[in-house]
């Protein structure tokens, strides 16, 4: 007997389906089903490329049977491709993602937060224990003689042994708990199946034990008969007509996929034909899935040809920035035994994947127009992604602008690029927006203040990859796209007064600049500020303090400092008091600060914190 430890993320992830899936538990026979359905598609790949397996007698089907009395047992039985004592430590002894971790950290205590995460992670098999003391599974690998038994309480450890099994394939065995017990029914099962599995595109089969009387009165006898009873439709959800499908086939069959709770967000159902024959089926989550953000996360689209599985692992299949999509791409035109370097080069899948995409995001953009509020939950999820795609696909970018949504200083909530345009002054050219960390922080920043005060909108953008997608941009139709946090962006506020002011200040900019010295590109006088003193901005062609912060995040050296070009307000009171002094000293520890203060409110660093403290004090010391 080799016994060995879960992991700990299984341990805990063990904890938390029991206790925060009781409501639903019964979908572990809808996740049991799943698993099955992937082990055939598989092995029926394999029968039909693989010289080796084309001999296989390979009748693909899933198999249910339970038991009655004392000791409940409730098994889940696949001609599939089966498992060996490595793939069984591998697939049920641990979770070997890199975002297991945060994916536990992130757990709340809701059960309903919870049971969508755990869906959105893909560990249905271990859901069994909400409705099991004890879990077997009994497995023989396609093209290999020995047999495995893995064998768990769900309590720490578990078992690998080797024991014998006539045929290849997996039995899933649950010793039903008193939660469970109810499962040991063939009404039970057979609703659950219904409801959850009908669209398998094997056949599942319900073995029970049928009670029937024949015969009156004293003459009357019990007649037991063994049945097994196929149970689902058994067809290819995707290739059935639009018409004869509802809005609850797709959302249970989605469920059977993504292994989520909840109900998708959208779904899309194109079959096509003529030059290309093909069918695409994609679905998005309500709620983003949970790797959407790590190197390794976990592609939602499953390729098949003709019906047959060929990958769900293939990134390719779909543009990284659209990797939240859930579904399905069947092709009538590849070969079945494609391979993956083939898949990445082929012009049949390229014109699917094109075509999709287009499909995709015109249906979004019916969305928007239609049901603004749907596409308001949508674009809390997806925002940032479709931003990625502004970047990464030029193709679609004038779609994906009027898709995109950001927070503005005058409307609620989110806007569009097209709705900012509309609302435009008469005499304005440019679309103004406002990048940074932290939307409270920008709402609040000197930058915006007379832009304010003359009535401009500027769109709110605190994503951090705002600051690179959105200059690479540049114009939406005929309107040029301009930071505030730049210094060429002020042309349109200046006027013959403003001109005046910045002229009587010269001096003392000079003054400042000579003070400041290398800390500061240049000094000079401010037409963006009406309350504050002062505000920094970044040349035109230098990066911000955002864009310096994410080169940090990613890890490049190198990166020169920070040299601001600092604008100080003419009409403020400090200022012109500044103007008329001739205190040098004065004149210093006012011209740091005036820069320093500026540095903290754009979230800059201030290197020498105890020179601004002692400066601090100082210029306190003086006002009392």
């Amino acid at each position: 007997m080799s016994k060995k430890k879960f992991k700990a993320e299984v341990n805990q992830l063990l904890h938390l389906i029991i206790h925060s899936l009781y409501s639903h538990k019964e979908i572990f026979l809808r996740e049991l089903i799943s698993n099955s359905s992937d082990a055939l598609d598989k092995l029926k790949y394999l029968t039909l490329t693989e010289d080796e397996f084309k001999k296989l007698d390979f009748e693909p089907r899933i198999d249910i049977s339970f038991t009655e009395g004392n000791a409940k047992t409730l098994t889940v039985s696949d001609t599939g491709i089966g498992m060996n004592d490595k793939d069984l430590a591998e697939h049920l002894g641990t979770i070997a993602r890199s975002g297991t971790r945060a994916f536990l950290d992130s757990m709340s205590g809701d059960a309903n937060k919870d049971s969508s995460l755990i869906g959105q992670f893909g560990v249905g098999f271990y859901s069994s224990f909400m409705v099991a003391d004890k879990v077997e599974v009994i497995t023989r690998k396609a093209g290999e003689e020995t047999a495995w038994k893995w064998s768990s309480n769900g309590k720490g450890e578990y078992t690998i042994d080797e024991v014998s099994r006539d045929t290849f394939g997996t039995d899933v065995v649950l010793y039903l708990n008193n939660e469970g017990e109810e499962y040991a029914s063939r009404w039970q099962l057979e609703n659950i199946i219904k409801k959850y599995s009908d669209h398998i595109a094997f056949p599942i089969y319900l073995e029970y034990d049928q009670t029937s009387y024949e015969g009156e009165g004293d003459d009357k006898k019990e007649k037991k008969e063994h049945k097994i009873e196929q149970i689902n439709a058994a067809s290819a959800l995707w290739k059935r007509s639009k018409s004869e499908l509802t809005d609850e086939d797709y959302h249970e069959f989605y469920k059977t996929i993504s292994h989520d709770t909840e109900e998708p967000l959208f779904y899309l159902h194109t079959q096509a034909e003529g030059t290309m024959e093909y069918t695409t089926l994609f679905f998005v989550p309500k709620k983003a899935p949970f790797d959407m953000y790590q190197a390794d996360y976990r592609p939602g689209v499953k390729l098949y040809v003709k019906r047959v599985f060929i990958t769900d692992d293939d990134k390719e299949l779909m543009p990284v920035y659209l990797r939240f999509l859930r579904g399905i791409i069947d092709s009538e035109d590849l070969p079945l035994n494609v391979s993956r370097e083939i898949l990445q080069k082929n012009r049949i899948l390229a014109n699917i994947k094109s075509t999709s995409v287009k499909k995709i995001l015109g249906e979004w953009s019916k969305m928007a127009e239609n049901n603004p509020e749907k596409y308001n939950e949508f674009i809390e999820e997806y925002n940032r992604p479709l931003k990625e795609g502004l970047y990464s696909d030029f193709g679609n970018r004038e779609s994906l602008l009027e898709l995109v949504r950001f927070k503005s200083t005058i409307e609620e909530g989110w806007v569009s690029l097209k709705g900012y345009t509309e609302r435009m002054k008469e005499d304005q050219k440019a679309i103004y927006y406002i990048t940074g960390e932290d939307e409270t922080t920008l709402r609040n920043s000197p930058l915006l203040e007379a832009y304010r005060e003359k009535g401009i909108e500027v769109l709110i953008m605190d994503d951090d990859i705002d600051e690179v997608v959105i200059p690479g941009v540049g114009k939406y139709g005929d309107h040029e796209m301009k930071s505030v946090n730049r210094s060429g962006a002020d042309e349109e506020l200046k006027t013959e007064k403003d001109k005046e002011k910045g002229k009587e200040i010269k001096p003392l900019l000079k003054k400042i600049k000579k003070v400041l010295g290398d800390k500061v590109k240049e000094v000079k006088a401010s037409t963006r500020l009406s309350d504050s003193p002062s505000c920094i901005v970044a040349d035109e062609n230098d990066p911000t303090v955002q864009m310096q912060h994410m080169l940090k995040a990613m890890g490049q050296k190198d990166i020169p400092d920070f040299k601001p070009i600092l604008e100080v307000n003419p009409s403020h009171p400090i200022v012109v008091k500044l103007k008329g002094s001739e205190d040098d000293a004065l004149i210093e520890d006012v011209s740091l600060l005036l820069l320093e203060q500026a540095m903290l409110i754009d979230g800059a660093e201030v290197k020498d914190r105890a020179g601004f403290v002692k400066r601090l004090n100082r210029i306190m010391e003086m006002a009392l």
